[in-house]
């Protein structure tokens, strides 16, 4: 309220202004991102695994043979 009122005197505080830096950091880190609260709540209802549970390792994968392996000469090279 008071910050609305007085932008320019509120902000001028040298204390305000580190906490404003400090909590921009924060949003900036991704930390106090809604998205991770939701992401955590839809792994636990629909029971999520890692993907090593469901396609296995990438050296369990290799001694199987299933043939996702990319040849060398498939790709293209750049300039």
């Amino acid at each position: 309220l008071v910050a609305s009122a007085f932008p320019l005197a509120f902000l001028s505080n040298p204390l305000v202004y580190v906490f404003l830096r400090i909590c921009l950091f924060l949003e900036a880190t991704g930390i106090a991102s809604g998205a991770w609260v939701l992401a955590a709540i839809h792994k636990r209802i629909a029971g999520f695994q890692r993907d090593e549970v469901y396609i296995g390792t990438a050296e369990e994968r290799e001694a199987k043979d299933l043939g996702d392996h990319v040849e060398e000469h498939a790709l293209a090279k750049l300039p």
